[in-house]
Formats: C-alpha cells, sequence, structure tokens
C-alpha cells in the first residue's frame, strides 16, 4: 500500500521535528500533539502520511489527515498543532516546496491550454486549500522519496517528478490555487507582491491605499481580494507577523519586553502586551519564558 511505504520511508528519513533537504523536499515526524504554535506556511504541498493536522488562518480552520494533502499559494501566517501523535504512533508528513517558475514553464505547455485562466468576475482562490489526494498524486510523492535513498539518481530524476506532482496539483481538485502560482499577472501574484512587501516593512507603518497601489488595485478591490486569499485584512496581516516576529526577539532576550515591541513597530508597550497576550495566550515575558524552558529540556533530551 502506498500510505504504507511512505510512513516507512519517513520514518527512516526524518528527525523528531521537520528535515528538509536542499531540493525542497520535508519530511516531518510528531511524537506528541503540543500546544497550537504560530508559523508561516511557505508556497508549499503538504501530505500526511501518518495522523492529522489542524491549522487556523484568520477565521478560518484547516484539518487534514492521512491521505489528504494541503497546499499554500502563499507564504502566510497561520497557528498550527497535530492533533493525532503519540511515540507509538506518530504523525509523519510529507513536504514539496512550489515552485512558481516550474508552474508558469508548465502553463506554457500546450497540454494546459484547456486550463481554466482567471478572468473578470473569477473568484479568487483561497491561498490555503485541502483536498483528498487521488492515488496518481501520492504514487507520484512516494517516487520522490524514494529518490532520498537514490543520491546518483535525484538530481536527474527528482526535477521529473516534482514535474509530475506540480502537473497533477495543476489539473486536480486545488489546480486553481496552483495554477495563479505560475500566472504573471494574476490576482494571487499582486497580492503575494503586497505580502512580500508587508514581511520586508513589518516594522514600518502602512496604509492600505499604498498597498493597493503596490497591487495595482483600486483599495476596495485589493482589501476584498487579500481577505479571499488570506482571511486577513492587511493590517492584521502586518500584526500577525509582527507579533510572531517579537516572540523570536523575546525567546533570544525574554526580559527586553519594551525593546521587541519598539523593534517591530509598536509605540505602545501596553497595547503590544494586550495583543501579544491575546495572540499567544500569556503575557510577553511569561510565554517567552516557557519556550526558552521547553527549548532546554529538548536539548537535554
Amino acid at each position: 500500500m502506498v500510505l504504507d511505504e511512505l510512513r516507512a520511508l519517513i520514518t527512516r528519513h526524518a528527525r523528531a521535528g521537520i528535515t528538509s533537504t536542499p531540493d525542497g523536499v520535508h519530511v516531518s515526524l510528531v511524537e506528541e500533539p503540543g500546544p497550537p504554535a504560530p508559523s508561516t506556511t511557505g508556497t508549499v504541498l503538504a501530505v500526511v502520511a501518518q495522523g492529522a493536522k489542524r491549522l487556523a488562518l484568520g477565521d478560518r480552520v484547516y484539518e487534514y489527515h492521512a491521505g489528504q494533502y494541503l497546499v499554500a499559494s502563499l507564504d502566510l501566517p497561520v497557528t498550527g498543532r497535530f492533533t493525532e501523535a503519540s511515540p507509538e504512533r506518530p504523525a509523519l508528513g510529507v513536504g514539496l516546496t512550489l515552485r512558481p517558475s516550474v508552474i508558469a514553464e508548465l502553463m506554457l505547455h500546450p497540454g494546459a491550454r484547456d486550463l481554466p485562466r482567471p478572468g473578470r468576475g473569477t473568484a479568487v482562490p483561497s491561498g490555503v486549500a485541502v483536498s483528498d489526494a487521488p492515488p496518481a498524486l501520492l504514487d507520484a510523492v512516494l517516487r520522490m522519496l524514494r529518490l532520498l535513498d537514490r543520491p546518483r539518481d535525484r538530481p536527474v530524476l527528482g526535477p521529473l517528478v516534482e514535474r509530475e506532482i506540480l502537473w497533477l496539483l495543476m489539473t486536480g481538485e486545488q489546480g486553481a490555487t496552483v495554477r495563479e502560482l505560475g500566472l504573471a499577472d494574476s490576482s494571487l501574484h499582486h497580492i503575494g507582491h503586497t505580502v512580500r512587501w508587508l514581511r520586508d516593512h513589518y516594522a514600518e507603518p502602512v496604509r492600505v491605499d499604498d498597498l493597493a497601489q503596490l497591487a495595482r488595485m483600486s483599495p476596495s478591490a485589493f482589501h476584498r481580494t487579500f481577505r479571499a486569499v488570506t482571511a486577513l485584512s492587511p493590517i492584521q496581516f502586518q500584526k500577525q507577523i509582527r507579533l510572531q516576529e517579537a516572540r523570536l526577539r523575546l525567546v533570544l532576550d525574554p526580559g527586553d519586553v519594551a525593546g521587541a515591541a519598539h523593534a517591530v513597530g509598536y509605540e505602545s508597550p501596553s497595547q503590544f502586551s494586550r495583543e501579544y497576550r491575546r495572540q499567544f495566550g500569556a503575557p510577553p515575558g511569561l510565554d517567552a519564558g516557557r519556550l526558552r524552558a521547553a527549548a532546554g529540556r529538548q536539548v537535554l533530551a
């Protein structure tokens, strides 16, 4: 059975947590559910071989189980946790970074001529989607993992299997989300441009009108499209990026709450503490101390 072999390969190649290769293949093994943790999705295909995972993006919740896959077409701030995992039966997953350049190349193939293109009045797909993985996709993912044991063949065959996986995604149930990654003038492309700008300038004041101009949209169309893709308003998106960055800073220096707040763009430490607690469930200093203690226990283990 395909899932059985996937589990065996992931178990052999994954260390606790996530192990990534230079060519964008990721394998994960998690032995306990753990609390919800903030992260970013990247542009990725993620297939669950065992267990289940739940992601929250704004007001949307995505849950996927063994034999299902998730695609993310933008690098979005999410909160996630494995909901089914134990030392006896760990959660196992495999991922592949989605490369827009390869998708764009496939979109130019004659076989892609009949694939729907976004047009006026077409609904903008969400930046995250979940579906059951068809047998052909699972088979291609399995062959990609088998190449981890064949280092001589991987540089030659890996790109071919990658193209097969992307083609199956582009022509599958969530094809609209994946295809837009390869279209230079799609709404997703323009929103992705503003998302990258917000990530690079998260500490700066921002006006939605300026972001709309960057996306080459009217302010109303930009706000509507941004929320459709990310499940967040532009200001909410920036706030989540700021708080995630502040959390990373506080793990290194849990005593400097005011400094972390200022570094990520907050002028009011009290507002920062209030929003931080709402996001992570504890005041900044306490949350950071817990994270440092947990990291220390993992190192000692």
